[in-house]
Order: C-alpha cells, then structure tokens, then sequence
C-alpha cells in the first residue's frame, strides 16, 4: 500500500511550504517560484521564472554569491538579505541557503527558504534608536542633577544653619561646614550615632515619611552641647533616582530660652494684675458705700459744690471699679483649660444679647443674629469676647435705627465669625491702635470705657489659636472678624 509521501509529488510539497522558497539552476537562474515567495514578495512565478536571481536587487548579490561561493560552508543557515519587492519597496528577508543536487550527488542548483523580518528588523532599529535616545536623556538628566547637587552642596557649605544629607539606610552622605565645625566630620556614619549618641534609629525619626516625598519639620534636642533646634527634613532626589533625607536645622536654643522667659514674665505680670486688681477693688467697696452713705443721710446738709464732688468721687470710683473688674477678667484669660466638648456659641451669644437689653434698648438698634458655629473656647471667654465687642458697638458705632450683625463663615476647615456694625467707622490709624491696652478711640471722649475690653478679646482669641482684626464695613462701620481653630468634637 502506498504511503501519503509516495502520494505526493515534489511540487505538492513545494507548493505547501509555509516560507517563500524557490530553486535556481547553475547559471542562477530561478527554475521554481512557490506561492508564499509570491506573496511576500509580489511577483507571480510566471514573472520570475527563466529570470536570474539578480532581478531581485538583493544588496548582497552584488557581492559574492552566497550559494556558489565555495568558502561558505553550506548550507547557509539565518542568513540575512534585503531585496526589492515588485512595488519597489526593500524586503528585508532572513534565509536559508543550500546545494540542490541530483541522485548521483552532483550539484545541479540550489535552493533558498525565506521569511520577511521587515517588520522586527524595524521595530529593532527603531527599539535601538529609542534607547539611544534613552541614554542620552539620562547621561544629560544625570549631567543636570549632578550640576544640581553641586550647586546645593556649595550652597549648603555657604549656610550658617546646620545641614546633612542621609542615605535611606541613616547613613550621612553629606555635612555642610557649619555643621562639621559643630558636630565634626561624621559622612559615613549612621545619623542616630553621630548626632544623637544612639545605638539604633530614634523612635519619632522622620525617614520613612520623608522617603515616602512628605517634608517634616519638628524640634529636637541634641546632646552636643544641649542644644535644641528646628529641623526640617525633607526628600532629595539623587541622580540614580533614589531618594534621600536632607536635614537643615537651626538652632533656637536662645530663642527657647527667650520664650520660657517671656512666658514666665507674662504669667509673672498676668499674677501681679490679678493681685492688684483685687487688693484694689477692696477699698473701692466702702468709698462707693461712703458717698451712698453720705448722699442719703447728710444730701440735704450738702452745698451745690459738695454734692458734685459727692457724685465725681462715686463716678470716678465706679469708673475705677469697672477698670479693676476689667484687668481681673484680662488676668485670668489663659488660666481656664478648653472645654471637653464644643460649646453652643448661639446660646452664649444670646445670653449676651438678654443681659444687654437695656442697652439695646435705650440705643434703638437692631441685632440680627445669625447660626454661629460650636467652638470649644469656655463659654464664660465666649461670654466675654461678644459682650466686649457688641458693648462697644452699642457704645460707639451705632445710631437709632441701626443694625448689629452676628454671623459666620467658613475658611477651609476654620469657622470664621463677624460682628458687623453700620456706624461711623473708623481711620487707619485707630485700626493699627484699636485692641492695644487702654487705648480709646478719638470718638469716645464723652463716653464710659476703660480701654481693656478689645485687648482682651485679643487676648482670648490669641491664647486659644485664634485671631481678630478689623475691616470697614461696605457703605460704613466696621466689621470685626474672629477666626478660630477648628472645632474637633472629643
């Protein structure tokens, strides 16, 4: 029984070849053209048989002859040539070559398999391009970065503040002059050694975040000397990519040492104002009961003359007893711990405006009160800041008819609140002096006030991480803004 290969003929096969292929004789002339050379190459086999191989315009075969050379050992295996195709366009084609040879083994021709690279030979030439294109960026960008670090490392050595550069691993790369002078050449060393006489990374140290691109800022004392500075530390990019921690650092010890000082002077004075405001009010009490007193029992014994001093001494002395009242409430700002949890800042407002009615009143104003925000500020503070700032728009700002207006608004996460008055305003030079202590507006000569009110407003607001000032109010008076910190509900 015949086999499937006695079946077939040599053209069957050649025809099912899935690679171009065709057969030259000795002369090189193409003698067989098989569909898939047909295909890639865009010449029938009735085109290109009888015709020498030539007519392919291959590059090499102008050269020697690859198939006919006898010093190429054959067969030739991954060879590469490029030829043109019909529409003239290059071919670029990888090969195998050999000797085509009749049944006694004598060389009648040779035969030639071929597929089209074009397309990977591009793709790798454009790859190649590319990654010179590559290269060059980075042997620039690194240029550019070394340009960069040199430029920083000669302006850090130009710094008096302290300055280094840690590796991720905590060791020093890098220490301007001002720190060596300090601290000694210790590049090479692990920071938490060098610097803080540790066997291990310091708990709190801020490497991870600063790897991760955040820039830290933070206060430390350092055992050389006992000194305490402000350091900021922050990501630094190396030319290889990596990231770095570059630390610069002041040192703030003076500065420390001023503010402990002055916080003990203003604890000191806050102390001194206390006792003295009470030790004063003490003999107030009985010279105000005093002239009651006389008034009452010896008014009708009194000349015209004795009773105005009578009602001066009573006046200056009530005068005196709100300045004294005043000063404790100024001394005991910052005594009182905040609260808990926020307070109904609406509720003390309106509490405020109950216990002003009067005033209110007798002034024909009107209040319009709007939803303020909870604060977490005591709420006998909260009493005193809106009872200091709507007493002296009462007093000061407003005529009959005129409106005081209580509201809010928000800046980012922080509650910002205003008291709006419609009055007269004020010049800029009363604005720069408006909360300083005892100081009293041009407009308030024939008016009761001691001066302290706004200062202590100020007060409060400072030591709860806050602020006020003040801006004219569009077609006139003038609005007070209160910023506070945000409110976090415990």
């Amino acid at each position: 029984m015949p086999t499937l290969i006695d079946t077939l003929s040599l053209e069957q096969v050649l025809q099912t070849v899935p690679s171009g292929l065709f057969l030259v004789d000795m002369e090189r002339r193409i003698v067989y053209w098989n569909p898939e050379a047909e295909r890639l190459t865009g010449f029938s086999a009735q085109e290109i048989v009888g015709k020498h191989c030539s007519f392919l315009e291959g590059i090499e075969c102008g050269q020697i002859c690859g198939l006919f050379c006898d010093d190429i050992p054959k067969p030739v295996i991954g060879g590469c040539c490029t030829i043109k195709t019909k529409t003239g366009s290059p071919l670029i084609l990888y090969k195998n070559v050999d000797y085509l040879r009749d049944g006694d083994g004598c060389i009648i021709g040779g035969i030639e398999s071929f597929i089209d690279i074009s397309t990977q030979v591009n793709l790798a030439q454009q790859l190649r391009q590319h990654t010179a294109r590559l290269e060059d960026a980075v042997r620039q960008r690194t240029a550019e970065l070394d340009k960069e670090r040199l430029r920083l490392s000669t302006a850090l050595d130009a710094m008096t503040d302290y300055a280094y550069i840690a590796s991720a691993d905590h060791t020093v790369e890098f220490m301007n002059g001002a720190m060596i002078d300090a601290f000694g050449n210790q590049i090479g060393q692990p920071c938490y050694s060098s610097l803080l006489d540790r066997q291990t990374p310091c708990p709190s140290c801020p490497m991870s975040r600063v790897l991760g691109g955040e820039t830290v800022k933070e206060e430390r004392l350092y055992p050389h000397g006992s000194r305490t500075f402000e350091i900021i530390h922050s990501p630094l990019k190396t030319a290889a990519g990596m990231i770095q921690k570059m630390a610069v650092f002041r040192d703030i010890t003076e500065r420390k040492e001023a503010e402990q000082r002055l916080r003990d002077a203003n604890q000191e004075l806050d102390a001194f104002v206390y006792t003295v405001s009470h030790d004063l009010r003490t003999p107030l009490t009985p010279i105000l009961g005093y002239t009651e007193f006389l008034r009452s029992e010896y008014g009708n014994q009194l000349d015209d003359r004795a009773r105005e001093i009578l009602d001066d001494i009573e006046g200056q002395g009530r005068k005196m007893l709100a300045l004294m009242e005043d000063l404790l409430t100024l001394a005991r700002v910052g005594h009182v711990a905040p609260p808990e949890h926020s307070v109904n800042t609406g509720a003390v407002v309106a509490q405020v405006l109950e216990d002003l009615q009067g005033k209110v009143q007798a002034g024909q104003v009107k209040v319009q009160l709007s939803p303020l925000p909870s604060l977490r500020i005591p709420s006998t503070f909260l009493a005193a800041i809106f009872s200091n700032l709507l007493t002296n728009a009462l007093a000061y700002a407003s005529r009959p008819g005129g409106l005081i207006e209580i509201g809010s608004r928000s800046k980012g996460k922080k509650p910002l609140i205003f008291v709006r008055d419609h009055g007269p305003g004020l010049s800029a030079e009363e604005k720069e002096l408006i909360f300083n202590l005892f100081y009293r507006g041009k407009t308030t000569k024939d008016l009761t006030g001691t001066g302290v009110g706004l200062a202590t407003v100020r007060k409060i607001m400072r030591l709860y991480g806050g602020r006020i000032w003040i801006e004219d109010t569009p077609g006139g008076g003038c609005t007070f803004w209160l910023e506070f910190p945000k409110s976090d509900e415990r």
